[in-house]
């Protein structure tokens, strides 16, 4: 049976260094791609996948994130979870958790920006969902990414169980930005700020974290170029 998580998280504080020139008096998920925000690409994405409540985390440029939120007349309800220093993603999550509930609940970064396939990649997210794991992952094939990726994020086996590549290894898939996750999944983890990827390598080590394949077009956002290039993209 698919759930339907009604809650969710868009991550929008992190400094965003390497779109200067274009961040430096903005934050990353308001620069825009086809005269829409990247925020407001992924609060649609939510909406039409059932979500009623998101939070939204800031600290770089924080008054115009809030600014841009007041100014949203269409659902979903937002709710500003202001940073007074940098939490990263864990411990930005972890801060909205009396938001987002004690159930499932999407996460997405304030820059994934995609195009879905056949069946929405949330969807698909939610489809994959179990409830003896702790998230589920959408990857990107990096082969099908423009721009620089590095050596990858992960492996996957035939049931979409990931691992972290080896020192020697180049993994064939990246993290998308976007995830499934139950609150469990940040139990223990450090006071302050930390890193998902924290509690992800817990999940991998006790079998408990998923991923998915994303079968549409992604858009790797880090450098001014790619945005230029995301908006000249056809099929957008």
């Amino acid at each position: 049976m698919t759930i339907v998580p009604r809650t969710a998280m868009v991550l929008a504080a992190g400094l965003a260094t390497r779109m200067r020139p274009l961040t430096e008096h903005t934050a990353k998920p308001l620069l825009t791609v086809g005269g829409q925000t990247l925020l407001d690409h992924a609060l649609d994405r939510l909406l039409e996948a059932g979500v009623d409540t998101v939070a939204v985390n800031a600290f770089w440029q924080a008054d115009r994130v809030a600014a841009h939120l007041k100014a949203r007349a269409k659902p979903p309800r937002t709710v500003m979870k202001r940073e007074k220093k940098l939490l990263d993603t864990g411990g930005g999550v972890r801060n909205a958790l009396d938001v987002l509930g004690p159930d499932p609940f999407y996460v997405v970064n304030g820059d994934a920006l995609w195009l879905d396939g056949t069946i929405p990649a949330l969807t698909r997210l939610a489809r994959a969902w179990r409830d003896d794991i702790d998230a589920v992952l959408l990857v990107q094939r990096t082969s099908q990414i423009s721009g620089e990726v590095g050596r990858g994020d992960f492996m996957l086996d035939p049931w979409g169980v990931p691992r972290r590549r080896g020192e020697r290894e180049v993994a064939p898939y990246l993290f998308a930005g976007v995830q499934l996750m139950h609150p469990r999944l940040l139990d223990g983890m450090p006071a302050g700020a930390f890193s998902t990827n924290r509690a992800w390598d817990r999940a991998i080590d006790t079998g408990r974290l998923r991923a998915v394949v994303h079968d549409g077009h992604w858009f790797h956002l880090s450098a001014p170029s790619d945005l230029l290039e995301a908006d000249r993209w056809p099929g957008r």
